[in-house]
């Protein structure tokens, strides 16, 4: 029998020249390449409608028009993102009329205050969240995130094979989930959680005993059949000048749960020798907590909020092996043309000596960001990021 090891994605990396181009440059990225050109992608959008009024083409497609980069990874789910995986999720209903308001209930079970007939373009007042004690939890939550219930793979096949074949192209699989905090959060409520951790410990590990069983049987199963190039939490755990709740909290509530996952999902690799990152998203301040998660192995983050006091430049220069997305700061994207280029010029040229960076909006780009603004802006980012 042959010891030749099957390049197929799953079992060693897909050869060089069977990876797709982008696939290649996204690779590099990780491989913290200096000189490397940029992957050039965005986090998302605010501004469609108004881009829309000022001569935003229909019939482009946005790679084109923008100069983005193909995709070059493919996602897997059943973990949540913002919100917990709820299966099933809660009935989404109208609670109450107001009048030019009304209360509805989400499929997180939480009740909103939202425009009538509108709940979308703004953000709603969260009025309540379905965790209140451990009686709540175990009626109207816990049951809803069992790893066992079969609708979460009804779809696994297809997936499956989805995943391999864009793997066998050379694209990072990314497993992504909802972090412990914004996971505990979108139960309890932020405010409700602070005072939960110090009046209802047992409550918060009994959350997080389940956010961890669900995680383990999910990346379990689909570890079976592929290899994770990564695990992204989704964590939002800082505001704009510290982390939300301590680095003691963080440690005793949420660290444990993420180790013995973090461990078991390495042990099961079936690519032994593949490296798999551990990236964190989180919005403020996020210079507070990198050396604390880099503890448990974070080698990747983002989206790195100017506004909040994030400059990559600097994080960067500190920590030189993390992978990094994000930081272009949106307040400048709406300010013109000479901030955009003062900005970039700064920025860029050392990020790119650098390598390991991804430049995006430090999040969704605002409404106050003009289309011939962005516009400029993308011509900028290609001439600093790949000439």
């Amino acid at each position: 029998m042959s010891n030749e090891i099957l390049q197929d994605g799953i079992h060693a990396l897909a050869p060089r020249e069977k990876m797709t181009a982008a696939a290649r440059k996204l690779r590099d990225t990780y491989a913290i390449t200096p000189g490397a050109p940029f992957y050039q992608s965005e986090f998302g959008y605010y501004c469609i409608e108004r881009w829309k009024n000022e001569g935003l083409p229909e019939d482009v497609s946005w790679k084109e028009l923008f100069g983005y980069d193909p995709g070059a990874s493919t996602g897997l789910g059943e973990l949540g993102w913002c919100e917990a995986a709820f299966v099933p999720a809660f009935e989404d209903k109208i609670v109450e009329d107001r009048g030019e308001h009304e209360v509805v209930q989400d499929f997180a079970g939480r009740k909103l205050l939202v425009f009538k007939g509108r709940r979308s373009g703004f953000m709603p007042e969260y009025l309540d969240h379905p965790v209140k004690d451990m009686r709540t939890w175990e009626e109207d939550v816990k049951w809803r995130l069992n790893p066992s219930s079969p609708e979460r793979f009804a779809d696994l096949p297809k997936q499956m094979e989805k995943v391999k074949a864009a793997a066998a192209q050379g694209f990072r699989v990314v497993q992504g989930l909802i972090g412990g905090y914004m996971y505990l959060r979108s139960l309890i409520g932020p405010t409700e959680l602070l005072f939960a951790f110090h009046d209802q410990p047992k409550l918060i590990h009994e959350c997080m005993q389940t956010w961890y069983e669900l995680a383990e049987a999910v990346i379990a199963r689909y570890q079976q059949e592929i290899t994770l190039d990564e695990v992204f939490f989704a964590e939002d755990i800082c505001y704009n000048k510290a982390s939300l709740i301590s680095h003691d909290m963080i440690r005793e509530f949420l660290f444990p749960y993420y180790q013995q996952l973090l461990n078991n999902t390495r042990a099961r690799q079936i690519d032994k020798q593949r490296h798999m990152f551990f990236q964190i998203d989180t919005d403020g301040y996020a210079n507070d907590v990198i050396d604390l998660y880099r503890g448990i192995g974070m080698d990747a983050m983002s989206p790195f909020e100017v506004a909040s006091g994030c400059d990559v430049v600097s994080i960067g220069r500190q920590y030189p092996d993390l992978v990094m997305s994000g930081g272009v700061d949106k307040r400048v994207l709406a300010a013109g043309k000479e901030a955009i280029d003062e900005f970039l010029e700064r920025v860029f040229p050392p990020m790119r000596a650098r390598g390991g960076y991804i430049p995006t909006c430090d999040h969704g780009v605002p409404e106050e960001v003009s289309y011939e603004n962005y516009l400029y802006y993308r011509k900028r980012a290609l001439e600093l990021g790949t000439k």
